[in-house]
Parts: structure tokens; sequence; C-alpha cells
């Protein structure tokens, strides 16, 4: 197989019915390390909306808990790109999706936001740093994927096509970036796990590489002092010359997915999908868990 040959199979697949398909052989196959990177990033940029970043910081699972709460967001998420929406992983993962958001105070428009960086952050971080752009095909099943996603969690007014998301998501930015001092704390403690994930005397670079990567907004919404241009220019460099390097390669023959990452830190022994996350003590807003649903309800 050639470099651009998964590209092709991809053009041949029709984005609308083979969405799962590929979003799969982009997501593991096309830029699985780029994919991983960028819906870091699109968790991240979340924080920077008061009413989630204080929440997050109010339930303590980032700034107590990063590494569980990191793990068990990748792992939900990736059991749904391994095994699809309607097989039984998919549906656990997604169960426990909704379980968990309804236990608090969400609303609508958040949780909304919070799906269009899933599609929006990946395209501009593989434009950006991809070994190649991301294709119209490709745009376009990732809307899809995350419509659909976004059907089965019971968000309202999803967008429909990739440009409803991204106008979606600028918007909603412009209006809601704002500082909060809960939300600070989960930055800080989101940049302190990634850098614990590197030997000791790098974490001081691997944060100034971090905040290097964040734009204007995000800096000023976390009161972050702008990286000064020598350091936005060698770790973005770093990063392009990793795409040229990349697109020299061969095409990866084996799926790698987000559970075989060496982020992925607190399941040596394994998991069950439907042990991870977070369960709400009785009372406190937790809903039960059913086994069956309507035809096209969310997934409880």
């Amino acid at each position: 197989m050639k470099r651009y040959d998964r590209l092709k199979e991809i053009q041949r697949l029709d984005p609308e019915r083979d969405f799962l398909e590929i979003y799969r052989l982009t997501a593991t196959y096309e830029f699985p390390w780029d994919i991983t990177r960028a819906l870091e990033l699109a968790l991240y940029r979340t924080y920077a909306v008061p009413s989630i970043g204080r929440l997050l910081a109010e339930t303590a699972e980032l700034t107590g808990r990063s590494q569980k709460r990191y793990d068990d967001t990748a792992l939900l998420l990736d059991a749904v790109v391994e095994h699809g929406f309607d097989s039984d992983s998919g549906r656990t993962a997604i169960r426990r999706i909704n379980q968990m958001h309804r236990s608090y105070d969400i609303s609508n428009d958040d949780m909304r936001y919070v799906l269009c960086t899933f599609v929006v952050v990946p395209k501009r971080w593989i434009d950006t740093y991809g070994w190649r752009r991301l294709s119209d095909h490709e745009l376009q099943a990732f809307a899809v994927y995350y419509r659909t996603l976004g059907d089965h969690m019971g968000i309202k007014g999803v967008p429909r096509t990739f440009e409803e998301f991204e106008r979606t998501l600028d918007a909603y930015e412009d209006e809601h970036f704002g500082w909060d001092e809960g939300a600070r704390k989960v930055s800080d403690a989101t940049l302190a796990l990634m850098a614990s994930w590197y030997p000791g005397p790098l974490a001081p670079v691997l944060r100034k590489a971090s905040l290097a990567l964040l734009d204007d907004a995000l800096l000023r919404a976390f009161r972050y002092e702008r990286p000064g241009p020598v350091a936005r220019g060698l770790t973005r460099g770093a990063l392009r010359l990793r795409a040229r390097a990349v697109r020299l390669l061969p095409p990866r023959s084996t799926a790698h997915y987000a559970r075989q990452n060496p982020e992925i830190k607190g399941y040596p022994d394994g998991y069950e999908i439907g042990g991870l996350g977070t369960f709400p003590t009785p009372g406190t807003g937790g809903c039960p868990v059913p086994h069956d649903r309507r035809p096209g309800a969310p997934v409880e």
C-alpha cells in the first residue's frame, strides 16, 4: 500500500452511510497520534467556558484524579470508535457517559459546544500539524459521526454539517470564553498531568511547549502570559517537521486505538467499559441505568 492509497479508499466510501468506517480509518490508521493530541486540546478548550471549567473544578475529578479522568474519557470515547454505536461495548460506553453527565446540571448549549470541539479542533490541528490535510469526505464523515454521538447523548440542536459545527463553536467561544478561578485550577492540573508523562527534568519544557500551542483567546481566558515567538516557533516548527517525517513513512498496516496509547496508565491489568468513569451516590443527582431504550431515544 502506498502513502495515499488509504485516502483513495476513504474517498470511495459514502460519508453519510459509511461515516463510522471513514472516521475509524482516519483516526486509527491515518492520524492516530494527531487525533489523540487534537482531542486532548478539544477537551482542554472547554475549560475556558466558565460554566464548564467551574463545574469540573467543583467535581475535583480533573484536579484530584487527573490521570483517571483522562484515562476514562479516552477509553469511553474509544470504545465507540472501535466497536460502533450499535455494539454492546459502544452502547455501554454511551450509557456510562450519559449517566455521568446527567448527574450534574449541564446545559444543552454547553454539551453541544463540547461536541463541536470534537469535530472542529481535530480538523484545525491536522490541517496545521498533520502529514496531510483532511479531505472533504473525511470532514463530512466526522460531522455525521459526532452528529450521531450527539443524538445518542440526547443533545438538542446538534449541527448537521462540518460548517455548522465550526460556526457554532466559534460563536460560542466568542460569547462565553472568560476567566474563572476554578477553571484555571483545572487547566493547571491538566498541564501538570501532561508533563508528568515525561521524565521529571522535561516537565518545565513540556509546560512551555503546551502553552506555546494555545491560541490567544485561550491564553487570555486562563490569564497565562503569552509565550514568546521563540517558544512558539520552536514548538510549532517541531510539530511540522514531525509531519514531514511521517509523510515519508509507509502507511500503517494495523489500526491504533486510544486504548493502546502510552498515556493511558491507570489500567495495567485491563478494564471493563461498564466500570469506567464516576458512579454518583444515589440521591445526589445520579440516574438509573436501564438496559433498553426507545428507538431514537438517547442511551441512558
